[in-house]
């Protein structure tokens, strides 16, 4: 990796700023609400039993903390290479390519598992083949996201409004049932209720891909930390409701045996109809996850390129589309490679250990800034100080490893290469660099 005097963007085509609050705000509620409510319910009803909700509480909490530092930032450095950005000023490069190598990983690996995802309610509508229609959706997501970020957007708020419609459906199937189960009984204890709350941390991946919208966004000094904020706000209050109502028809025992909770829950209130309508509007779901999860790490390989830590080559942009052609390109062959990763609960655990690591050197970045750049412009700060040291980040670093020690060692190991790997690949760029 060069200098840092060569930190600057590669001149050429930039990006178009289309976006304004109510699109960056829908895309965010799209990402967040996508395949993780859809796939994971069942998961977590195993674990937390009846007291599922709860676990969405938590992790919501925790991702709280997180989202608090991200809006801090993303007004101090409103760049589409976001982790990279923020991390580089307070930490140097090396440490900020090894982030930005995680969230790369975690945005190709989790759009992977949700086409997947996507293609196993396919199948069941229509009989084709699993991973033939996971690469025919990852193909057609690519499309989109090369035709423009106007056109990407526009598609993002449809699916959006489709999925929450399917959120809000079975929350209003649940109501007449609320009341019917113990909302606190869980069959494994507090060991279980966090265990699930690590593992629904997948269902709020989604807030930290919005800062990557920051070059293409209207005044995203202002945007992005309000639409964060709101986004994630709207996305606790569905699954809370959501996920009350599920139990309430169909139990945790159900729930957890379920492939499709979400589907079974209509179809045991309302007939046969209403699960192939859920699973309809599910597709939508696990299409707008993937689409914008690949959105997201395009994003952040351009804005990386263009820092020359990547290749100069991820930093072109299509003249016409004004899109990042090349970034689009090498994230739809690596979704692809990455198709048989593993089962969705191994793999979005993995993809929440990226996160994880992420958000802890996130929430330290906010720290050492307020105390290196004390008088750095920020216009959103994180309430509530000690001195310089803001409270929240703390918290924030101290409950992440909370959930980091939930998850089982298989996950940690793999994540521990993910790491090591990024680490080696930055020390080899450097050393290049250097002889260069």
């Amino acid at each position: 990796m060069p200098n840092e005097d060569r930190g600057a963007p590669a001149p050429g085509t930039k990006l178009r700023r289309e976006l304004g609050l109510p699109a960056v705000t829908l895309s965010g509620i799209g990402i967040i609400l996508g395949a993780g409510i859809y796939a994971l319910l069942g998961e977590a009803a195993g674990m937390a039993g009846n007291a599922v909700w709860l676990t969405f509480a938590v992790a919501a909490t925790i991702a709280a903390f997180s989202a608090l530092g991200y809006a801090e930032l993303s007004s101090m450095y409103p760049r589409a290479s976001a982790e990279f950005e923020y991390v580089r000023n307070a930490f140097g490069r090396r440490l900020a390519f090894v982030v930005g190598w995680l969230i790369i990983f975690s945005g190709i690996l989790g759009a992977a598992t949700v086409s997947l995802g996507f293609a196993g309610y396919f199948s069941d509508l229509v009989g084709f083949p699993r991973v033939p229609s996971a690469i025919l959706i990852l193909l057609v997501l690519a499309g989109i996201l090369f035709y423009g970020i106007k056109e990407t957007a526009r598609a993002a708020i449809a699916m959006t409004l489709i999925e929450v419609g399917g959120i809000v459906m079975v929350i209003l199937i649940g109501l007449p049932h609320l009341g019917r189960v113990d909302y606190f009984e869980m069959p494994l204890g507090v060991s279980g209720l966090l265990q699930a709350s690590a593992l629904v941390f997948f269902a709020y991946m989604g807030f930290e891909e919005m800062v990557k919208l920051s070059e293409e966004t209207r005044n995203p000094e202002r945007t992005i930390p309000i639409a964060l904020v709101i986004a994630l706000a709207v996305s606790v209050l569905l699954y809370i409701l959501v996920s009350l109502a599920a139990v309430s028809v169909v139990g945790w025992e159900q729930l957890a045996a379920s492939r499709a909770p979400f589907a079974d829950v209509a179809a045991v209130a309302l007939g046969p109809a209403a699960f192939t309508l859920i699973s309809v509007i599910a597709l939508f779901a696990t299409a707008n996850t993937a689409l914008l999860m690949m959105m997201a790490s395009s994003r952040i390989i351009y804005g990386m390129a263009s820092s020359f830590s990547l290749p100069p080559i991820l930093a072109r942009v299509h003249p016409r589309t004004r899109t990042p052609w090349t970034a689009i390109v090498a994230v739809l062959l690596a979704s692809v490679a990455f198709l048989f990763a593993g089962e969705i609960d191994f793999v979005a655990n993995v993809t929440n250990f990226t996160l994880f690591v992420t958000f802890v050197v996130i929430n330290a970045a906010v720290i050492l800034l307020r105390y290196r750049a004390p008088d750095a412009d920020r216009p959103f700060r994180i309430p509530g100080s000690i001195g310089r040291l803001p409270v929240i980040p703390v918290l924030g670093i101290a409950s992440t490893f909370l959930l980091l020690a939930q998850l089982e060692l298989l996950v940690l190991l793999v994540g521990g290469i993910v790491v090591v790997v990024g680490a080696a690949i930055a020390l080899v760029g450097e050393r290049r660099s250097a002889a260069a």
